[in-house]
C-alpha cells in the first residue's frame, strides 16, 4: 500500500501544480517550457508507474474492505466507461464534444474513478479511486478560477464536416472494445471477460 499511495503522491501532486499558477509560472521560467513539460511528463510517468505496481501489490496485501458492492454494478461500470474513452480521445481534438465539456479529459477520470468506486470497495481500491475523483473535482472547480491558458497542446480540426466527431466516437469505441477484451488484463492484471 506504500507504493500506491507514494505514486499517487507523485502523480497527483505533480498534477496539483498548475492550479498554483503563480509557483508554475516561476517554474517554467526557470527551466523554460520545454524542459518544464519533459520535466512534468517524466514525474508524471514515474508516478503512474508507482500507482501500478503499487495497486497491485496492495491487492496482494490482506486489507479490509469497507463496502461489499453488489454484482450488478459491474454492468454499470461496463456502461459509464464507454463514454470515458470517447471522452479521452476528445480531449485532444477540437471538436464538438470537447467544446460541450470543456475538459473531457477530467471528466473521464471522475467517470472512470466513481465507476471504479462502485465494484470495488477494499480500501486499496478507495484510496487509489477516491484520489483521483477528489483531484478531478477539485482541478475542474480550480480551473473555474484560474485565467485561460493559451498554447494548449489539441488537434485542430476543420469542425464543419461533421464525420470527425463521428470518428472520435467510433476511435473511442474501438480503444474501449480493446480494453475489455484485453487491455484492461495487460495493464491492470485482471480480465473482464
Amino acid at each position: 500500500m506504500n507504493t500506491l499511495v507514494l505514486g499517487l503522491i507523485i502523480f497527483l501532486g505533480i498534477h496539483v501544480l498548475p492550479m498554483f499558477t503563480l509557483a508554475r509560472k516561476r517554474l517554467i521560467g526557470l527551466l523554460g517550457s520545454a524542459l518544464y513539460r519533459v520535466a512534468f511528463s517524466l514525474i508524471s510517468a514515474i508516478g503512474l508507474y508507482f500507482i501500478v505496481v503499487g495497486y497491485g501489490e496492495a491487492r496482494l496485501e490482506d486489507l479490509p474492505v469497507l463496502y461489499d458492492p453488489p454484482e450488478w454494478t459491474r454492468h454499470v461500470v461496463m456502461l459509464f466507461m464507454i463514454p470515458v474513452f470517447i471522452l479521452l480521445i476528445a480531449a485532444y481534438i477540437q471538436g464538438r464534444i470537447k467544446r460541450t465539456f470543456r475538459h473531457p479529459m477530467l471528466v473521464a477520470v471522475k467517470l472512470w474513478a466513481f465507476s471504479h468506486l462502485l465494484v470495488r470497495g477494499d480500501l486499496a481500491s478507495v484510496v487509489l479511486f477516491g484520489s483521483f475523483l477528489a483531484w478531478a473535482v477539485i482541478d475542474r472547480i480550480s480551473l473555474k478560477r484560474r485565467p485561460a491558458e493559451s498554447g494548449a497542446v489539441a488537434m485542430h480540426l476543420d469542425e464543419s464536416r461533421p464525420y470527425l466527431e463521428v470518428l472520435v466516437i467510433l476511435a473511442g469505441l474501438v480503444l474501449y472494445g480493446l480494453f475489455v477484451w484485453k487491455g484492461h488484463e495487460l495493464v491492470i492484471g485482471y480480465p473482464l471477460t
